[in-house]
């Protein structure tokens, strides 16, 4: 019986190539469509789920919590908290710190400079579950000078991955004896670029501890012990940071799960509010309406030829098939035809990888060797033929016998026939996309031309490694005297990336409630204004070198001011959480500290009091960028000669911020493409279907005097109509979905009529150009060859 279904389902493909061709085709990228977006769901859903111990492990979360004040959280603590905890609270069975470092390593005649490395406790592989291909578990960041480096890593230093044993220089100034090697770290981890890992010890060599309970910079993740209740154990901890330092007055504490660490980062008053998240449901709810618009034209395709296939339903019936046995034949026939498309689409998702990695930034494969791929893929086809099958073989199946016969069959011609409906739900689906993704990029284009607030043209900037610090003043000094640089300045951290945040800042005046006001601070030694093209608008920038007070001198921008409540700024005195005074100097313009669709938080720069990692370099006018490259690279091989000279442009830097949005906003309009190609396969074959059955009709009318445009515009009216009551339906969703979407942007673009406009002329002007092809060549046909039987 199945093999009956088979033959006469491959007989029907053969028998009707045009329609195939369209049915497989929409198909077959759909399914291709919705194939590659499952890959990247997966990859994005199975962020560091491989830990073994993944439902234990936790990030330590500080949050304020401020009668009167929003809640802010961030990923970093105090560096003592983590080991207080272990030590105190038997419900922890092990607690790791991090820190990112960028040191070079030299090893066997070669130096090289990882992405990054970490400083670590030695419970950090006890903790995550990276394979430790060459070495024991037990010696792993023991020892104060071990260290623990990535297979890949290991290869670029001595050629081999079996190097236990081997010595590394750190820094240039310590030898590390290496005592493990790691499988590199998948690329769906957060540690996808670390390639080695330094015992916490080394924080002491490298200058990096802070015993302070009033210092949030230091990474901790706690592994509970099974059995434990992460909600009671919060409570637990919530006032540590308050007990241990004597303040009642500053953050709480709570546990965060590995499970929400990549798709939900993003809080709002201090609960999780989406993030990563939010994109992922975006794009599951994409790949299931391509899937959904490729099954409708196969339904309306099939239901289209249902006169066609009549005769064979009244036949068989006839002679004693049950209804079920032909559900079951019509299935089978959806099934072959899906089967076909499924290998083919197979082979389109792998040829179109590398090209959608390239659109992503990331690497992502099919894993053939892999049984739960063809599982997958099995199940995938299954679905997609019961989906796109079912429709048609009940709807087939229920023909009559008798009315067949009797020539009383008909097709509906209802307004609400499941063919239309199934045609406007099908453009529905495409025109939300392209509505999406015409706001999607005028949002990124709004973004991209906010004002930063400072000038990004010819200003680099060099993280602090090596001796670069121990040199500064000298290299500052060669680079402006040389005629390189027009202005240099130290700061805390590059201009792009924002600096720290600090709460419990203290001035005169200030309201009970101010003390949970989270403060963005920065660091200068001198000319930052100069260096940037940052605009002062009162008072002076920091200077150490012409005032030497300056070092607890402060400048704030605008926001800060006004948050301050300061009539007259300059003057004022602060009181950091710590103790520390600062007076203020100057009022900068506000500007883009570090995310540009975010609102400009109150900025605090600091003077030489504070922290450096980082030194800011302006080229003098008239020198060319490679001139200027050329003389800078000197004098730091000059002061730093075993480091590589490595610098950053700013202006490439501050566009990097738009790389996530402008894939997303790309990967929106590619697949709104590809909904638009499939719906218009669907409209092609069927406006082919309908002058099929008309033609004698048009041969008729053509003889009584009918134009060719006449009967053009006769035969494209019925899919005008319905495409532009899909242009209807569409433009509310819409303009809901995107105005949720634009409601986690602080500076966003108003969504305007003339959005929907284009959207639904260019709906409009595709299918009629997709109908009209067909509808002139039906009207050209020469209407003897059509009435000649009759």
């Amino acid at each position: 019986m199945f093999k009956n279904y088979f033959r006469t389902a491959w007989r029907g493909l053969l028998r009707g190539k045009g329609f195939s061709f369209i049915n497989i085709s929409g198909l077959v990228v759909g399914m291709a469509g919705a194939g590659l977006i499952l890959l990247w769901l997966i990859h994005e859903v199975g962020f560091d789920r491989f830990h073994e111990k993944g439902d234990r492990i936790y990030q330590v979360y500080a949050m304020t919590d401020y009668p009167g004040e929003k809640r802010s959280a961030i990923p970093v603590v105090a560096q003592p908290l983590g080991p207080v905890m272990q030590q105190e609270f038997p419900d922890v069975e092990a607690v790791s710190r991090e820190e990112d470092v960028a040191f070079l390593l030299r090893a066997n005649g070669k130096s090289v400079v990882p992405r990054y490395g970490i400083i670590t406790d030695s419970n950090f592989l006890r903790i995550f579950s990276f394979p430790l291909l060459y070495g024991k578990p037990v010696d792993q960041l023991t020892s104060a000078y071990s260290i623990v480096i990535t297979e890949t890593l290991a290869k670029k230093l001595f050629g081999v991955a079996d190097v236990v044993g081997k010595t590394i220089r750190v820094d240039s100034v310590d030898d590390f004896t290496v005592t493990g090697v790691l499988k590199d770290p998948p690329v769906n981890s957060k540690y996808r670029y670390c390639e080695y890992w330094l015992p916490w010890d080394y924080m002491k060599k490298s200058g990096r501890v802070n015993e302070s309970w009033l210092s949030n910079t230091i990474y901790t993740y706690a592994l509970l012990r099974r059995g434990t209740d992460a909600t009671a154990f919060n409570a637990k901890i919530r006032n540590l940071s308050r007990v241990k330092s004597g303040r009642s007055n500053i953050w709480v504490h709570f546990l965060y799960p590995i499970a929400k660490w990549h798709l939900y980062d993003e809080f709002d008053n201090g609960v999780p509010s989406g993030g990563r998240i939010d994109t992922v449901r975006m794009f599951g709810l994409i790949a299931g309406f391509i899937l959904l618009i490729a099954c409708i034209n196969f339904m309306n395709l099939s239901t289209a030829r249902s006169e066609k296939r009549a005769k064979e339903v009244g036949i068989r019936k006839v002679v004693g098939a049950a209804r079920i046995l032909l559900i079951g034949q019509f299935i089978a026939e959806a099934f072959l035809t899906v089967c076909v498309a499924g290998v083919l689409a197979v082979g389109l998702v792998e040829l179109a990888l590398p090209a959608f990695n390239a659109l992503l930034g990331e690497s992502l494969a099919m894993p053939f060797g892999s049984i739960g791929l063809w599982i997958s893929v099995v199940g995938f086809i299954l679905f997609t033929s019961l989906l796109a099958g079912s429709y048609p073989a009940f709807y087939l199946s229920s023909f009559r016998p008798v009315s067949i016969f009797r020539k009383q069959f008909r097709k509906s011609q209802s307004v609400f026939s499941p063919r239309r409906v199934l045609v406007v739900l099908q453009f529905c689906f495409a025109i939300i996309l392209m509505i999406c993704t015409l706001i999607v990029g005028s949002q990124l284009r709004y973004i991209e031309s906010r004002d930063t607030g400072y000038n990004k043209n010819n200003l680099i900037y060099v993280n602090f490694a090596g001796d670069i610090p121990k040199h500064y003043g000298l290299i500052r000094q060669e680079l402006l005297a040389s005629g390189v640089a027009a202005s240099v300045t130290k700061t805390w951290t590059p201009i792009t990336y924002g600096g720290g945040h600090s709460w419990g800042f203290r001035w005169v005046g200030m309201a009970a409630s101010d003390t949970g006001t989270a403060m963005t601070i920065f660091s200068e030694d001198a000319d930052l204004s100069k260096t940037a093209g940052m605009r002062i608008i009162e008072g002076r920038d920091i200077d150490i070198y012409r005032y030497p007070t300056d070092s607890f001198a402060v400048v704030l921008n605008e926001r800060a001011v006004k948050k301050m409540g300061f009539g007259r700024p300059i003057g004022q005195v602060l009181w950091t959480p710590s103790g520390k005074k600062w007076h203020v100097v100057g009022v900068v313009k506000d500007y883009v500290d570090a995310v540009p669709w975010e609102e400009t938080p109150p900025v605090v720069i600091e003077g030489p009091a504070s922290d450096f990692r980082a030194m800011h370099i302006k080229f003098a006018p008239g020198i060319t960028t490679r001139q200027g490259l050329a003389k800078a690279e000197t004098v730091f091989k000059k002061y730093n000669p075993t480091y590589p000279f490595e610098f950053t442009f700013v202006d490439q830097e501050y566009a990097m911020n738009f790389d996530n949005n402008q894939r997303t906003g790309q990967m929106v309009g590619l697949f709104a493409g590809l909904a638009i190609f499939i719906s218009c396969l669907g409209l092609l074959g069927l406006s082919a279907f309908v002058a099929e059955s008309r033609v004698k009709e048009i041969g008729v009318r053509k003889v009584l005097g009918a134009s060719v445009a006449g009967i053009a515009r006769l035969l494209s009216m019925e899919f005008v109509r319905l495409v532009l009551i899909s242009v209807v339906i569409a433009v509310p969703v819409a303009w809901y979905v995107m105005s949720r979407w634009l409601g986690g942007y602080a500076y966003r673009v108003s969504i305007g009529w003339g959005v929907f406009l284009v959207a639904g002329v260019m709906a409009m002007v595709i299918a009629l150009a997709t109908v009209s092809f067909q509808a002139i060549r039906a009207a050209r046909a020469n209407p003897v060859k059509s009435l000649r039987s009759e």
